[in-house]
């Protein structure tokens, strides 16, 4: 079945900056793309008691407007990359984002979220909008890729894996990572951050068990001791070139710590590389 990618897009730089390096990185598959776009009504404020109506004026023109910027996102990614295997579909839709990707994410069996990690209002200084961040935090149908602006693809040679070690791993949860390891011929790093040099018996399994699944693609493990962690990620993958920083979304793991609006402060000043949050099974 062909894989189905869903790209939200606010229209921004970032958004078709995203969606360009998601047409690359998915180069060699059969996809299904699904552009999703929430419009806005001008005068409309939550105040507002009477919800507007599909069929009037002021809905239809901002659904209008939001359909002829589709129009010209696709005939620019089109022009980018014409591609065969990869199909177009675009939703415009009333509705708040994160309710909007829910209902798509489930509608259309979507198996990966592909977003910029800004939206149109990106802020100055903050490299993971509000919107990227939640998504992150609160989808855990399938996995979310969040690319930073500007970035241009390269094929990824190398994908940083943070653990702790502290909770097993399965085959299904890792899926993707290795997926786009075997496309691309990447090599993963398996990075343990630990203020103590040994493991104990739980973490040993733990990290066997890893070390199984990943048997069909090139991987390394590395330890880090006594670093803050957030800073310690970044330096690795600024030491090494790393491209991608992949990480599973465990309520509690790292993501509270690191992968939340602590992000937004710390690797964000230097998300330089997309970050996949891949989803506990």
């Amino acid at each position: 079945m062909d894989k189905r990618i869903l790209i939200p897009t606010d229209f921004s730089k970032n958004a078709l900056n995203a969606a360009r390096y998601a047409l690359d990185l998915y180069a060699k598959l059969n996809c299904e793309f699904y552009f999703l776009n929430v419009f806005r009504l001008t005068n409309y404020t939550t105040n507002t008691l009477i919800l507007p109506e599909p069929g009037s004026a002021e809905y239809e023109a901002a659904k209008g407007a939001s359909e002829e910027a589709f129009a010209k996102l696709l005939d620019m990614l089109e022009l980018h990359h014409d591609n065969p295997k990869h199909s177009y579909y675009t939703i415009s839709s009333f509705n708040f984002l994160s309710e909007a990707m829910k209902q798509t994410i489930d509608n259309k069996d979507i198996d990966l979220v592909v977003m910029g990690t800004q939206g149109a209002t990106g802020a100055k200084g903050i490299i993971f909008g509000s919107n990227t961040v939640n998504a992150m935090e609160k989808i855990r149908e399938c996995p979310v890729l969040a690319v930073p602006d500007e970035l241009r693809f390269s094929i990824p040679k190398e994908i940083v894996f943070p653990t702790n070690y502290k909770s097993s791993f399965s085959r299904k949860e890792l899926n993707y990572l290795i997926e786009i390891a075997k496309m691309h011929n990447t090599s993963i790093k398996v990075v343990h951050f630990t203020k103590k040099t040994t493991l104990t018996e739980d973490q040993e399994k733990h990290k066997q068990l890893l070390d199984d699944i990943l048997q069909g693609v090139d991987h390394s493990f590395h330890t880090l001791t006594d670093k803050d962690v957030a800073q310690g990620i970044t330096s690795f993958v600024q030491s090494r070139n790393s491209d991608m920083i992949a990480f599973i979304n465990k309520k509690h793991f790292l993501f509270n710590s690191i992968f939340s609006r602590p992000l937004v402060k710390e690797i964000g000043y230097d998300a330089t590389v997309p970050i996949l949050a891949l989803n506990e099974s």
